[in-house]
């Protein structure tokens, strides 16, 4: 065999070998986008029920000797008023038949324990109603809405089923009446959390999220911009600063759990600042980004050439002129990137905040940095951990809330990037 045949077979094997790594790598990304795919479409699925509610609507005769209120009565009054007695009066004139004590708790069960609330919140809002009988539609009951929405099979046998076959009925009845509508779920998105799955909501969640960014934001840019200045500009070579990029760098990649180890011993029980709050949820999570965006910022100042400090420089310019002046607006759209990145990544995250108390059961909107408030993915995992079926679709829904902001927030960084950065 000569060389030339030789050099052929070589060519050949390699020419395999590279066809062969071009396909297992193409195979590689076609199996990461589809099961990508199938997560998402999984996670859709089960979310598209949260976002509809279904209501019943009954007619309520608002009677003031009823709901236990006199003439003209304040709104103190109005929050104490009776409104459960007067649904249950309209569903007890719906359904005559209905006299025993067990099966009339059950007949008052098809609806919501927020449909009370709701009806305050109309009278409230406009007292001329009292002593009128009007059409309302309430929140059904979880159980309802899982009928209504085919997540409880009605052919199942009866001892298969949550919803007995008298219940079903009264359900049926409704619907053939047409008192049974579904609407779009605004109450996901306007109320907290709440133990009952069709009454809970995102609200509380979204902002606690949004003072914890904001807190940690306003720790973490300014001192991780100046550290990366310092770093990079003005900091000399030596053991000791050394010592702190190693360690910086190290940091990048401690658990976050221990970040929030820290925050229980020293912010909360050595400083006593309170718990389950967004302040002490964003110092923590300040410490945790600090790395990231200095390493990102460091980066971005390092891509800054060095003609443009010599020409600063060579015009005049002092040291701190020409890095306020000129390095940093140059090497800005590279630090806003990584802050961005830095903040959706403490979105995302939850063990630090578990170890700091947020995920205690909040109800309440939080109003402040120092109110009690949880945030997105600890509402995520409240919610996977609760076992009434209607929690289901609420996780899924909040996942993809979560899903969106963290996607917006990565597209925004692109878009600067995109934007802003110079080619040198």
């Amino acid at each position: 065999m000569n060389n030339t045949d030789l050099v052929r077979k070589s060519l050949k094997k390699r020419y395999l070998k590279e066809r062969i790594f071009k396909t297992v790598g193409l195979l590689s990304i076609v199996s990461a986008i589809l099961f990508l795919l199938i997560l998402l479409t999984d996670i859709f699925t089960k979310a598209m029920p949260a976002f509809s509610q279904t209501n019943i609507s009954l007619e309520v005769t608002l009677d003031p000797d009823v709901i236990g209120v006199g003439e003209n009565p304040s709104e103190q009054d109005l929050m104490a008023a009776d409104f459960r007695r007067v649904i249950r009066n309209s569903l007890a004139d719906q359904f005559p038949g209905v006299t025993k004590r067990k099966e009339k708790r059950e007949l008052y069960s098809l609806t919501s324990m927020g449909a009370e609330f709701q009806l305050r919140d109309m009278v409230i809002a406009d007292p001329a109603l009292l002593g009128q009988t009007i059409q309302v539609e309430f929140m059904a009951d979880d159980d309802v809405d899982a009928v209504i929405k085919g997540a409880i099979d009605r052919n199942l046998p009866e001892s298969d089923r949550r919803v007995k076959d008298q219940k079903l009925g009264w359900i049926e009845t409704l619907e053939e009446s047409g008192q049974i509508s579904e609407q779009f779920n605004w109450w996901f998105f306007t109320s907290g959390d709440s133990r009952e799955p069709e009454m809970a909501g995102i609200k509380g969640a979204i902002k606690g999220s949004l003072f914890t960014l904001l807190v940690t934001l306003a720790l973490s840019f300014p001192v991780a911009v100046a550290a990366a200045i310092y770093l990079e500009e003005f900091a000399p070579k030596n053991r000791f600063i050394d010592f702190i990029e190693i360690n910086i760098n190290n940091l990048a990649a401690v658990p976050s759990i221990v970040f929030g180890l820290l925050g229980l011993a020293v912010f909360i029980n050595f400083f006593s600042l309170p718990r389950s709050a967004p302040l002490v949820g964003g110092i923590v999570l300040s410490l945790m980004t600090l790395p990231t965006i200095i390493i990102a910022s460091r980066s971005a100042i390092k891509a800054v050439p060095p003609s443009l400090r010599e020409a600063a420089l060579g015009l005049g310019a002092s040291k701190m002129q020409t890095v306020f002046h000129h390095v940093l607006p140059a090497a800005l759209p590279g630090i806003l990137t990584g802050t961005i990145i830095g903040m959706a990544q403490a979105l995302g995250e939850t063990a630090p905040l578990l170890m700091i108390g947020m995920v205690a059961f909040i109800v309440d909107i939080p109003q402040g940095i120092t109110d009690p408030s949880t945030v997105l993915p600890i509402q995520v995992y409240l919610w996977a951990d609760s076992p009434e079926r209607g929690f289901l679709a609420k996780t899924s829904a909040a996942i993809m809330v979560l899903l969106f902001f963290l996607i917006a927030m990565n597209a925004i960084a692109i878009y600067l990037r995109k934007k802003f950065e110079k080619k040198w």
